[in-house]
């Protein structure tokens, strides 16, 4: 479990994206950071003054190295930041902003009773491929597999509903209530769609790029990854 804010002291220099900004007073705002310690809430000073040295490095949609400062506050607060890399062309594209914008609320949300370093990495992994025009579908997919890994669901990807080991030969369909693969004589997913699946939960992004043919498989994936988001 993370620590609370009271729990905390002295400085702490960490790199972090910014889940969410609430514009705070007249000039002040509250963030709420993911870091690979954990979600941080923290307060920015100042950072809507036009002069302000905090503006330019606590950007939505960027990496960001920042020290933040733990007190006798609730409220942690940040005392530099210092934008790493910017991913400008999320902004561009709605498809893409969207996506962005709903993978870092379901972080926030599970970053609240997790202080899991696996939610940093999936940021982490998913906006610059979300910025560098990966395909959507496949980011998203990667993103729901290891969502679902890292709030603990254990997605079984080597037996059917029955117990029996998964086939080659056998055509499945996902079953989402039993969170499960079933057979299927007329289902869409097969060896190689179980390969893949299998592959994005063991392997970055990078990795799974290099699978030929990822493209004719990728629809009935997502369609699992889906599911798994309704967990």
């Amino acid at each position: 479990m993370l620590k609370s804010t009271h729990e905390r002291r002295g400085d702490v220099r960490t790199k972090a994206y910014v889940l969410r900004r609430t514009n705070y007073g007249e000039a002040d705002r509250i963030l709420n950071l993911i870091t690979p310690e954990g979600k941080v809430s923290a307060m920015a000073k100042g950072v809507r003054k036009e002069k302000s040295r905090l503006s330019g490095g606590i950007e939505m949609f960027s990496l960001i190295d920042v020290n933040i400062h733990y007190g006798k506050s609730e409220l942690a607060l940040i005392t530099s930041s210092k934008m790493l890399k910017y991913y400008s062309n999320l902004l561009t594209d709605l498809a893409r902003m969207e996506l962005a914008a709903m993978i870092l609320k379901k972080i926030s949300l599970a970053a609240e009773s997790s202080d899991n370093p696996e939610f940093f990495k999936i940021v982490d992994l998913t906006l610059p491929a979300i910025n560098d025009g990966i395909p959507l579908s496949v980011v998203e997919v990667w993103f729901w597999f290891n969502y679902a890994k890292a709030i603990g669901e254990q997605v079984n990807l080597y037996r059917d509903d029955n117990g029996d080991k998964l086939s080659e030969g056998e055509r499945y369909i996902w079953d989402r209530h039993g969170e499960v693969l079933a057979k299927s004589p007329n289902g869409n997913i097969g060896a190689n769609e179980i390969k893949i699946m299998r592959l994005m939960l063991s392997a970055d992004l990078s990795v799974v790029l290099r699978v030929k043919n990822l493209a004719d498989s990728i629809t009935a994936v997502l369609n699992v990854a889906r599911a798994l988001g309704k967990i």
